[in-house]
This record gives C-alpha cells, structure tokens and sequence, in this order.
C-alpha cells in the first residue's frame, strides 16, 4: 500500500502492516511517526538525499544502518504538538541494489526502510518486496481506465464518495472472482487479465441472467471461472511502461465558463486560443 504521510498511513495502517512507498515516502515525519504504532516502512530514498556507506553500521553489502536526526524547520503537514511527538533521532535501514534490465543501462535503487533486523528481513527479500510496487500501479490503472473512475460526474462531494465507493466494490467484486478462478484451475493470479476478467463477466451476465433453473446457472459459473483462468497475459519480463499518453487532445478551446456566457472563437482550428494548455509539444 502507499499513502501520504504519517498520519495518513497510521489511519490506513494497522499494526504489523508494512507500507511500501516511492521517494515521496521515505521522508523522516513517516518513518519516525509510524514504528511507534507497529507500522514499519519500506520505500524509496528521495534522490535529495545523499548516502555514504562508509559511515553506516554494516549489515552486508550496500546495507547499512544509519542515523537521522529531526530537521529544525518543522514539518508542513504536522500540527507542532505532532511534529515536537517526534523522536530527535531515529535508525534507519539503507540498501542499494542494481535494477538491471537487457538493452537498457543498469540503474541503481536506494531503499530506506525501518525493518533494520538483517537476520530476519534480508536484503534480496526487502528488493523482492520493493519490485512488487509496480503491481499497485496496474491495480490504480485499472480502477481509473478500466472501471471508468479517472474522472468522477456527480456534482456534490457526497455523490461521488458514492460513486467512487460504488467502483471500488465493484473493483474487489472482479478481484475475488479473479482470485477464485486462479484458486480452482490453478492459474497465477498475477498472470490473469483485469480486463478480460471485466469483459467475460459482461459477456456472462447476460447468460446468467436468461439461465431459466438454478442448475443451469451453476453450470455457467464453472465455465465463466475456466474462461478467466485461460486469458493469461503474455509474460514480459522488463517491459517499459512510460507515463505517457496515447491519446492526443483536441484543438478546442476549454469550456470554463456556462455555456450561455461562452464565446466560441472563429478560426478555432487553424490556432490555439485556449491559454492554459499548450499542443505544440504534442504531435
């Protein structure tokens, strides 16, 4: 899981979790704030950071215990009763690791982590689990692109908490079925297809729904667990995934007042007249 800061993740977090976080995580208000409450961290270092092995305590190669010390200008996102709960120093753990990928130059990853037992979490496991991270980018891609949730219409704030709770049982609902396919046909999970799974069960719906008896549903659900089993995703070991978009924006200018009070401007296709965005980097 990720999460903000520390006091988002002590509210998500619960004891014995471990939240796994990019550079904007390894910050010093979360990994002092969460241990306390039985939470331990692993994410990225922030590149501003500078490390130096040769001041660490040595657990192994490229992995060291170091020592941090609270900064004097308080934190943005702390009340000062919070930020002055903080302990003035704390222990962390650093590991290094080269991420290397075939045609592409080797990058080295920084982890900074409050799991500082060697013995019981070692290096390789803490790189295993840092490699996993991208796996909670393809489940937000599917909420948004699949299921629909990049951008929320219901106008009131308690509309689309509704609307965006409705996606997420919906999200979990694919995902159990998914999960209940690989259990019965002995899939790997990681390898069945999201959108596939979306598409079968539409498919299915309508047969389930036009299934007269309750035996003949009941043969359809085995039928519509094999066919989620069998749509296996290609394996890609190391497969660019830049954040890009595919899709280029039309040359229209944004509607960004009512639309009795808006002017539409002559010419629109021939230049931009929109202001903020700008296309020429685009195409």
């Amino acid at each position: 899981m990720t999460c903000g800061s520390s006091s988002g993740c002590g509210k998500l977090s619960k004891a014995g979790d471990i939240p796994l976080g990019d550079r904007a995580y390894g910050d010093y208000v979360t990994l002092a704030g969460l241990p306390p409450q039985g939470v331990d961290v692993v994410a990225r270092l922030h590149q501003a950071r500078k490390v130096d092995f040769r001041r660490a305590k040595r657990l192994g190669p490229n992995d060291g215990l170091f020592r941090w010390r609270k900064g004097c200008l308080p934190s943005t996102i702390l009340t000062p009763a919070q930020w002055a709960a903080l302990p003035v120093e704390i222990s962390v753990r650093i590991v290094r690791f080269p991420a290397a990928c075939r045609g592409f130059r080797t990058q080295r990853i920084t982890l900074v982590t409050t799991l500082l037992d060697a013995q019981q979490y070692s290096a390789v496991e803490l790189v295993a689990l840092y490699l996993r991270r991208w796996r909670i980018e393809l489940c937000l891609r599917a909420v948004k692109t699949t299921l629909g949730l990049e951008q929320l219409r219901c106008p009131s704030p308690a509309m689309v908490g509704k609307e965006l709770l409705a996606g997420l049982i919906a999200h979990n609902l694919i995902r159990w079925v998914m999960a209940e396919a690989a259990q019965l046909y002995e899939a790997e999970l990681e390898r069945l297809s999201f959108k596939g799974a979306v598409d079968a069960l539409r498919q299915y719906n309508a047969a389930l729904a036009q299934a007269r008896t309750v035996r003949m549903k009941r043969k359809l659900w085995p039928n519509l667990l094999r066919a989620l089993a069998c749509d296996l995703v290609p394996l890609r070991p190391g497969r660019t995934e830049p954040r890009a978009v595919k899709r280029r924006p039309k040359p229209f200018p944004l509607l960004n007042r009512p639309r009795r009070k808006f002017v539409e401007l002559p010419h629109r296709n021939s230049r931009w007249h929109g202001g903020p965005r700008k296309f020429h980097g685009l195409n």
